[in-house]
């Protein structure tokens, strides 16, 4: 189906994505996926050709387009092209968005020219050890000692975090009021502030170039003027970009449907079977009929949503039903992908495998799917 999304301002861009991951990423992804990570280099040379900083105002050398679909071209690119590029989703969507909506003037002055050029990385410290959704519960505490805000605890699952230079981490500052959502503050950790540790490297399922590590706060220092937006307020902070993060987890999930129906329908083509090709089979043909079809039906309600996104009328409840539709189906489809391949589809040597990997985690992280359907179910006055 015919796609209105995009102006010509975006297909250039996607060219300049596309052209740049073919040369300078792909010759290289089977290094960094025994790697286990991306270099560090890599975020330096996406901040020279520009496709950091386009939502970063100009006066900082940012392109000053606050406009998501950027964001969407590279998902949708990277996953064509059959590669990952770390924990860049998260820098972008997640994190920047906050740093964008929150920073003072100073703060602006002092991180914005990095974070265009790449020489700064963020990533964002929410998840304990003991605490997934519950925000509210978090553990980590700072105290205010003149000056300085004192941090101490511990955050797990923190995407980018091998390779962060800011790190804006939840923490509770205050216990005053009997409102647990009160007295949470986001802090921005600079790396090498003494007692900050970065921890061990989880060993995932999936996503294994996308580094997932620990965090570990000691006593760490953080002055005052580190505090996004003002202190207390976070979780009100928090609710304001969860739109924008699940619809990014919903676009990836969308590219990533798609690209495991390329290659299957690449695969079926030459795979023999009863001396003719599997895709000669009215099965073969009917799964990937069926798939392409909900393909479909997830890129016009993810093409609605984006666009919703951009006019900033994107509503949580209409993100939870992009998110928990877009990741249910690529969880079907991956799965139906890998069984045509057989035997091989369980091979990570072949792109369906990794795909099949990835795609799991797609229902748990930025809400779980039973979390969207609470939210949806609330819309409908259960």
């Amino acid at each position: 189906m015919r796609r209105t999304l995009y102006s010509s301002d975006h297909d250039a861009f996607r060219e300049l994505v596309r052209t740049y991951l073919e040369k300078e990423v792909v010759p290289h992804f089977e290094q960094w996926r025994q790697d286990t990570q991306v270099p560090r280099s890599l975020f330096l040379e996406l901040g020279r050709l520009g496709l950091l900083g386009m939502a970063i105002p100009t006066e900082f050398g940012g392109g000053g387009q606050d406009d998501y679909r950027y964001n969407a071209v590279i998902q949708e690119e990277t996953a064509r092209a059959g590669v990952t590029l770390g924990g860049l989703r998260t820098h972008l969507d997640v994190v920047l968005p906050y740093f964008l909506g929150l920073a003072d003037d100073a703060q602006q002055a002092r991180w914005f020219p990095g974070l265009a050029d790449g020489r700064l990385y963020s990533a964002i410290a929410m998840s304990e050890p003991g605490t997934g959704t519950d925000l509210a519960g978090v553990r980590t505490r700072a105290t205010l000692d003149g000056s300085e805000y004192v941090l101490n605890g511990a955050k797990t699952f923190i995407t980018g975090g091998l390779h962060a230079d800011l790190v804006i981490v939840l923490a509770r500052t205050s216990t005053e009021s009997g409102d647990r959502r009160s007295g949470l503050s986001l802090l921005v950790v600079e790396k090498g502030m003494p007692g900050y540790t970065v921890g061990r490297k989880l060993d995932k399922l999936g996503l294994t170039v996308q580094d997932t590590v620990e965090l570990a706060f000691s006593d760490v220092r953080v002055p005052a003027e580190n505090v996004l937006g003002e202190a207390g307020r976070a979780f009100s902070y928090l609710t304001r970009n969860l739109a924008q993060e699940r619809l990014a987890i919903a676009v990836g999930s969308v590219a990533q449907a798609r690209a495991a129906i390329d290659t299957t329908v690449s695969y079926v083509q030459t795979r023999t079977a009863f001396g003719q090709p599997i895709a000669q089979f009215q099965n073969t043909k009917f799964e990937l009929a069926a798939m392409a079809a909900e393909l479909e039906a997830g890129q016009a309600m993810l093409d609605t949503a984006v666009l919703a996104l951009v006019e900033h009328e994107l509503d949580p409840v209409d993100a939870a039903k992009v998110k928990l539709f877009c990741t249910e189906m690529q969880g079907r489809v991956v799965d139906r992908c890998l069984q045509l391949h057989g035997g091989y589809g369980y091979v990570l040597e072949y792109p369906i495998a990794r795909l099949y990997a990835d795609a799991r985690v797609a229902r748990i992280y930025g809400g779980t799917s039973e979390v969207m359907k609470l939210i949806i179910s609330k819309s409908l006055g259960l």
